[in-house]
């Protein structure tokens, strides 16, 4: 984001900003992107299928899951749709992020970094407002850039070093799955304030029980809007209670 009394998002220095806010997305995403790389390879596929991959579908753990849909002989369609319900979260980042920017934000360039919007640069966009930062195209632009890179050249040398690359690291390639939600938990704990609790414990009880009882992707989808829903409610509560000491002042 531009730096409060600049030129919001004609600042120059917003990109080089947004590739800096970048870097620990890209330390994360380049050891998993290399063992997406290393997965691809062993299952059969090319490098530059591998690569294919990361470049059009940019999805992280969707990746790998597409692999096994791919390997088990599911239909396309069906590894289609699998793959549109895991990541329909995404769609509501983008609204997210505007209504955390306020109006006047410009998105006449949307198209260019929305690709790049995922989890983990949804938090730390999210963060940097919260941290009174002003939104910027440009450092969105660089922020995505950023992360995207990494996790095309990770995928890139994991693809060149071949499917058994990890074989002698058990224990690496099984901490490597977890690292995604890490980062994206430590982006987000970074931006909490207390207000917010009540929100994220309705979100995560809903988020916890549709995961139980239906499926993951249900519970991700319910716990998401479950929390826009109680942040409207205290949205609504707030504003009735500024209302009220307005007019109990004007008495």
């Amino acid at each position: 984001m531009a730096r409060r009394g600049s030129a919001g998002g004609d600042d120059p220095r917003a990109l080089l900003d947004g590739l800096s806010a970048s870097l620990p997305i890209a330390l994360g995403y380049f050891p998993i992107a290399f063992s997406f790389g290393v997965a691809a390879t062993r299952a059969g596929f090319t490098g530059m299928e591998a690569f294919a991959l990361s470049l059009f579908i940019y999805a992280g753990a969707s990746q790998f899951l597409a692999l096994a849909l791919l390997t088990s002989g599911a239909p396309l369609l069906v590894s289609a749709f699998t793959l549109i319900a895991m990541n329909l979260r995404h769609v509501l980042y983008g609204p997210a992020l505007m209504r955390a920017a306020g109006r006047g934000a410009s998105t006449k360039r949307a198209w260019v970094w929305a690709f790049g919007l995922t989890d983990e640069v949804f938090g730390q966009a999210l963060g940097a407002l919260a941290r009174g930062q002003r939104f910027s195209e440009r450092y969105m632009f660089g922020l995505a850039a950023g992360a995207y890179a990494s996790w095309l050249a990770g995928t890139a040398v994991g693809a060149v070093a071949g499917g058994g690359a990890l074989d002698g690291w058990p224990a690496l390639g099984a901490g490597l799955g977890f690292m995604l939600p890490a980062l994206f938990l430590a982006l987000l704990l970074s931006i909490l304030s207390r207000r917010q609790v009540p929100v994220i414990a309705v979100a995560a009880m809903v988020t916890v029980g549709g995961t139980l009882w239906v499926s993951a992707t249900v519970g991700i989808l319910s716990g998401m809007l479950a929390g826009v829903v109680r942040q409207r409610h205290h949205d609504d509560d707030s504003t009735l209670a500024r209302h009220c000491a307005r007019g109990a002042s004007g008495t």
